[in-house]
C-alpha cells in the first residue's frame, strides 16, 4: 500500500532510510523545519538550512521516486531567542514560493514560555498575510496538555485563522479532541518514547474516527523509526480495518490537507 509520511526530518536520516522507505511504498513526505540538535547562532545558518530543505533534500528524495515537501520556520526550542527568531522569520518570505514549500511549520511551543508564544504569534501573522498552511508542534510529555490548550487559544484568538488549514501535530489521547473539536486537522506521531505507538494510534483512530487525522514518524536525530507509518498499517490490518480505512489515514488524509497549499500542483496520473 502506498503511504505518505507527513512529518519526518530527512536531513537527519541516511540515504539508506530513503531506500527502505521506497521499498515500503512511501509515495511522499513532508519535512518541517526543526531543531538541528543544537541552538544555531545566526540567521545565516537558517538561510542555508532553508536552501537545503528546498533545493538539496528534494533531489535526494527523487532518487528513490519519493516526492519531498517542506515547511519553514524557526522551531519552538530556538524561539526563546526573540531577536534571532525575528531575523529568521524575516528570511522566510524569500522561500515561500519554492515549489515544495507547503507552508509555515512546525511552529508551536516547547516549554510554554512567553517568548515562545510571542514568536508563535509572529509566525502565525506571516502565515495569515501570505495565505499559508500551518503545521503546529505541541510540547512533549508533561507540558503537552497545557501547551496544546495555549496554542488552540492563540489560534482561535486570531480571526484570520481557518481551522481546516491548520494541522495540530503530536496529538495523544488527552489532546486529540482539543484539535478535532475545534475544527483543526491533527497528526499522531509514532515515536517510541515521548509520543504514540502504533497500537495507541490505532486506539485513537477507533475512538475518534478517521476524519481530519493522519499519522507520521517524525523521524529525526533521536531514537525513531522512518518506517513507523508502515508499522501502523500492519497494526490496523491486524485489527481488521479495511484497506479503504487504512488508506484514508496514511494517504488520502495527508494529501487532502496538503492540497490546500497555494503552491500545490497535482501529481501526474499514473498509467
Amino acid at each position: 500500500m502506498n503511504y505518505i509520511d507527513p512529518h519526518i526530518h530527512m536531513i537527519s536520516r541516511t540515504t539508506d532510510d530513503y531506500q527502505r522507505m521506497a521499498y515500503a511504498q512511501c509515495a511522499a513526505i513532508s519535512e518541517p523545519a526543526f531543531w538541528a540538535g543544537f541552538d544555531r547562532g545566526t540567521a545565516a545558518g537558517f538561510h542555508d538550512y532553508f536552501r537545503h530543505l528546498t533545493e538539496v533534500e528534494p533531489k535526494r528524495a527523487a532518487l528513490f521516486h519519493i516526492r519531498h515537501y517542506t515547511w519553514l520556520c524557526i522551531n519552538a526550542k530556538e524561539a526563546e531567542n526573540v531577536s534571532l527568531s525575528r531575523d529568521v522569520i524575516a528570511l522566510i518570505p524569500e522561500f515561500l514560493s519554492k515549489p515544495n514549500v507547503l507552508g509555515i511549520g512546525e511552529i508551536g511551543l516547547n516549554k510554554n514560555t512567553a517568548n515562545e508564544a510571542t514568536i508563535f504569534q509572529e509566525h502565525l501573522n506571516l502565515a495569515m498575510k501570505t495565505d499559508e498552511l500551518v503545521l503546529i508542534h505541541t510540547p512533549h510529555l508533561e507540558d503537552k496538555y497545557k501547551g496544546t490548550r495555549m496554542i488552540i487559544d492563540m489560534l482561535k484568538g486570531d480571526r484570520r485563522v481557518k481551522p481546516h488549514r491548520v494541522c495540530v501535530d503530536h496529538v495523544e489521547e488527552h489532546t486529540v479532541r482539543l484539535a478535532l473539536d475545534n475544527g483543526f486537522w491533527c497528526g499522531m506521531t509514532l515515536y517510541p518514547t515521548t509520543k504514540c505507538t502504533p497500537s495507541r494510534a490505532c486506539d485513537i483512530i477507533e475512538s475518534v474516527g478517521t476524519d481530519r487525522i493522519m499519522a507520521n514518524s517524525a523521524g529525526d536525530w533521536g531514537k525513531s523509526d522512518p518506517l513507523a507509518v508502515p508499522e501502523l498499517i500492519q497494526e490496523m490490518k491486524r485489527r481488521g480495518h479495511s484497506e479503504a480505512t487504512i488508506q484514508k489515514i496514511v494517504y488520502d488524509n495527508p494529501l487532502s490537507f496538503w492540497r490546500q497549499s497555494r503552491n500545490w500542483k497535482e501529481w501526474p496520473t499514473e498509467a
